[in-house]
């Protein structure tokens, strides 16, 4: 969220707040991309802001319930407020619990494989109505195909995503068509939507949430937590790597995108993509040093 804004995200969200009984005398800002997340004290609740109209609010607060009560390891809703989607000045707001973070050594890949098997299995006892990877995927395309909504992406990179997008898309629904097993996905189950708890790892974000091969989800995680997936196909896997690491580069590519430093990993995706595979894993592109450039 630009800095312009923030200062009136974080004004919507301390007046919601207050108006429902719940003191909020100073925001610490936690994180600031498209949307903007806050800890508001002294009534320790988590906030997300996002503008009205970019978010899936009503979608993630349904399915974070359901996906609570059904035991699944997400972030839960506020519980001293109705669960519902907040307006005020042009933002959306949603109050969830705040969890104080836990340091540990590390987040071991059994702890991570455990907790999204868990997510997995809750997910498929669900019968909620979302959108397809593919959905997504054209998000993406559209993204690329278009100068004007990416005028900084060079001819030869751009062709590099459209035929990257196009071939792994085709590739991935020709397997589904053949059986490959599909079912509600978080979507983007990366290290950076995981929280360390005193209640264990928990998921959040779930406006990211479609259907698609559990492999889709697979891709987003580190090499070591997809290894222990003994019933993945690694085939499918490993086009889902490759369209994972190309959708990622388009989404920052796109001028309105801020993600942090959101340049240096589009440069980085697409050296990654450029060399080939093996597919280098997401976590480890996006946290590698600066190359030598786009």
């Amino acid at each position: 969220m630009q800095a312009s804004e923030s200062s009136r995200a974080v004004a919507a969200a301390t007046s919601i707040a207050a108006s429902l009984d719940l003191p909020a005398d100073d925001a610490i800002v936690l994180q600031s991309s498209n949307n903007l997340a806050l800890r508001l004290l002294p009534c320790d609740v988590f906030a997300r802001v996002a503008h009205v109209g970019q978010e899936v609010a009503q979608f993630e607060i349904d399915l974070a319930q359901r996906l609570v009560e059904a035991g699944c390891p997400v972030a839960a809703l506020e519980p001293r407020v109705e669960p519902r989607v907040h307006e005020r000045d042009g933002f959306a707001v949603i109050l969830w619990t705040y969890y104080e973070p836990v340091t540990p050594v590390g987040v071991t890949p059994a702890a991570y494989t455990d907790a999204l098997e868990q997510l997995h299995a809750g997910m498929r006892k669900l019968d909620v109505t979302t959108p397809h990877f593919t959905d997504r995927v054209t998000e993406a395309q559209q993204l690329v195909g278009s100068g004007d909504r990416t005028p900084g992406l060079a001819d030869a990179h751009r062709d590099l995503l459209r035929r990257t997008l196009e071939g792994r898309r085709r590739a991935i629904v020709d397997r589904v068509d053949r059986g490959a097993a599909e079912q509600l996905l978080h979507g983007e189950p990366h290290p950076g939507n995981m929280l360390s708890t005193e209640s264990g790892l928990l998921f959040v974000d779930l406006e990211t949430c479609c259907r698609g091969p559990v492999e889709f989800d697979l891709a987003h995680v580190p090499e070591a937590v997809s290894d222990r997936y003994p019933d993945a196909d690694r085939d499918l896997l490993r086009e889902c790597r490759a369209l994972v690491l190309a959708m990622v580069a388009a989404w920052r590519w796109d001028p309105g995108d801020q993600f942090p430093d959101g340049r240096r990993a589009a440069r980085a995706l697409l050296d990654a993509l450029r060399d080939g595979p093996p597919w280098r894993p997401l976590d480890a592109i996006m946290g590698q040093p600066d190359g030598d450039g786009a």
